[in-house]
């Protein structure tokens, strides 16, 4: 009922509004092909086809005994070293993956998904950093305090969490090594790039429909609590789609816009959420504990960029 209403209200706002909305849209496109799309397309294709040919699980399997100690699956480390390099979506993307193919159970893919769903150091430190605070040192700032806080809780979470079981939905290496790799891995990659910039577009136009309409107000009153009222309101919009909240607190200038840069980054917002809970879901994760790690996550980000800004 709640998701008929949001989708009536959307389509009655375009309708009421149509130049206002698809120039949002169109903006929206623009920041995906300028900003995400060069960041993210290389690592999906690489990481796809280093997951379908076996290579990751060959890198893996020297780590062995770490994953056994930190109670993780066997593909933990290279999981987490491209979770790390690519970012969002392709981290929870590749969750999917090895659980698709048989290389971890839904306890271990969920271990997996609080560690491997970050921000790519690409697109913190050119787009965000460089570009849009116009400063490599707050990109590596960013960095260091997201990697800190992702990797801090995600591996205190499979510490104390059960141990990982196998699965016995693993593909043999002929099976796929017959398919046609290259085919499927460029064809889901190019799928997997469209399905983010379409979540970018709708979310910057429903965060653009929310800020007309003063859904916001309540997110900018707490927000306004320790700020100003454009830092505030840029931070808010940021809750919807990260990347364009990203861009106005870059421009609103305030002592509070790197912190919350790194909330919104590390949380991910609504739009970053649901693109990798249409992966990880299929894993079996449970979206509300995930969502509340990675606020956690975004809230510990936040305190250690304050304290080093």
């Amino acid at each position: 009922m709640l998701i008929t209403c949001i989708c009536l209200a959307v389509i009655i706002a375009i309708l009421t509004r149509p130049e206002r909305y698809t120039a949002a849209c169109a903006e929206a496109v623009a920041l995906w092909a300028q900003c995400v799309l060069p960041a993210l397309f290389p690592f999906m294709v690489a990481c796809s086809l280093l997951i379908a040919s076996g290579a990751a699980e060959k890198i893996s399997r020297p780590f062995g005994w770490l994953c056994k100690k930190a109670k993780l699956p066997s593909c933990a480390p290279i999981c987490i070293l491209l979770g790390l390099l690519s970012g969002y979506p392709a981290g929870a993307r590749n969750i999917a993956l090895f659980f698709e193919y048989g290389k971890t159970d839904s306890r271990g893919a969920e271990k997996l998904a609080f560690i491997c769903t970050a921000c790519g150091p690409v697109f913190l430190a050119g787009t965000v950093g460089a570009g849009m605070f116009a400063s490599a040192a707050i990109g590596a700032k960013l960095i260091a305090a997201h990697l800190a806080a992702v990797l801090f809780t995600g591996v205190i979470l499979a510490l104390i969490g059960k141990k990982s079981q196998p699965t016995s939905r693993e593909i043999c290496a002929v099976q796929m090594n017959n398919a046609n790799i290259l085919e499927e891995c460029f064809f889901g990659s190019v799928k997997s790039a469209l399905t983010a910039g379409a979540f970018i577009a709708f979310f910057y136009t429903l965060s653009a429909m929310a800020e007309d309409y003063c859904l916001l107000l309540p997110a900018e009153k707490i927000f306004m609590l320790f700020t100003d009222e454009a830092t505030a309101h840029a931070a808010a919009r940021g809750l919807i789609e990260m990347t364009g909240g990203c861009a106005a607190l870059a421009k609103a200038g305030s002592p509070f816009s790197v912190p919350l840069a790194g909330f919104l980054v590390t949380s991910g917002g609504l739009c970053v959420l649901f693109q990798q809970l249409s992966y990880l879901t299929k894993a079996g994760i449970n979206s509300l504990k995930f969502v509340a790690v990675k606020i956690v996550q975004g809230v510990l980000c936040f305190a250690i960029l304050l304290a080093i800004c």
